[in-house]
């Protein structure tokens, strides 16, 4: 079998089965999952605790309107930590793999190099645009939907562009992949940095608080100020949004430099080791 008709068979199975997947839970083959009557109980907590100012709520409250942020970084924080840790420490084992290899990348680069003029152009001024938006997503991320994650993923758009448009060799010489890291774990610095303030704050007052602590609780006085009027600042959500920004940004940054560089370079790099 030649090689154009294998592709074209591979391509007419797949969309059968897409399409035969596709009819199947349509016409509930698999059976229908109804929404319950009423809201769980779960979920009735949160959205009666992520922003609200009743006497009677307010220790449990998270100062938030957007319940997904409250979540991921008040209720359950310490799991997203961990997952950012896990992220970082796999960003560290590549960069321990292929280290060296963007220096002599450096060396070897050619004197002209990237797109056309237009081309470059047009991509300076959509990056305005991207990060623009990036930061819109981040630093609004605890009022609406968005956040530092998302707001990192969009901005890292913008190292991609410069790579595929100006070439990995002009990008490594703007930010080089020990820039990038550096700049990630400063962000990730200021994470357990902000994990840690209301403790830090309640110690030098003489009192108690609770790692990840965002609002007062009833144990414990202590907080960052949820208003600034009249912006709604949910106390340290905006904090752990704009430091996963910078994390996710330059992580991604960090990656994408590694998986241009030629493999010649990195094999050289790693050979040349033994």
């Amino acid at each position: 079998m030649s090689s154009t008709l294998r592709n074209i068979v591979v391509i007419v199975t797949l969309t059968l089965m897409v399409v035969g997947l596709a009819v199947v839970l349509t016409v509930g083959g698999f059976g229908f999952s109804l929404p319950p009557h009423n809201v769980r109980a779960l979920a009735t907590i949160f959205l009666n605790t992520t922003l609200n100012l009743d006497a009677n709520y307010r220790y449990v409250s998270a100062m938030s309107p957007e319940a997904v942020t409250a979540i991921v970084w008040d209720y359950r924080g310490l799991d997203t930590l961990f997952e950012t840790s896990v992220m970082f420490i796999a960003i560290v084992g590549a960069l321990a793999i292929s280290r060296g290899a963007t220096e002599k990348l450096l060396k070897t680069s050619p004197p002209v190099l990237g797109m056309s003029l237009i081309t470059k152009t047009i991509t300076r001024i959509t990056i305005v645009m991207i990060l623009a938006v990036g930061a819109s997503i981040a630093l609004h991320g605890h009022l609406t939907p968005g956040g530092g994650f998302q707001g990192g993923a969009t901005i890292a758009v913008v190292p991609m562009l410069l790579i595929i448009i100006f070439s990995i060799y002009l990008f490594s010489k703007m930010i080089t992949i020990y820039k990038a890291v550096t700049l990630r774990s400063v962000g990730l610095i200021g994470i357990a940095l902000s994990s840690f303030i209301v403790l830090i704050i309640a110690a030098l007052y003489g009192g108690s608080a609770y790692i990840f602590q965002n609002q007062p609780k009833l144990h414990s006085h202590y907080g960052l100020p949820s208003y600034a009027e009249p912006i709604l600042l949910g106390g340290t959500l905006l904090f752990f949004n704009v430091f996963e920004t910078l994390a996710v940004a330059f992580g991604f940054a960090a990656l994408f430099i590694l998986f241009t560089i030629p493999e010649d370079a990195v094999k050289s790099a790693i050979m040349g080791e033994e």
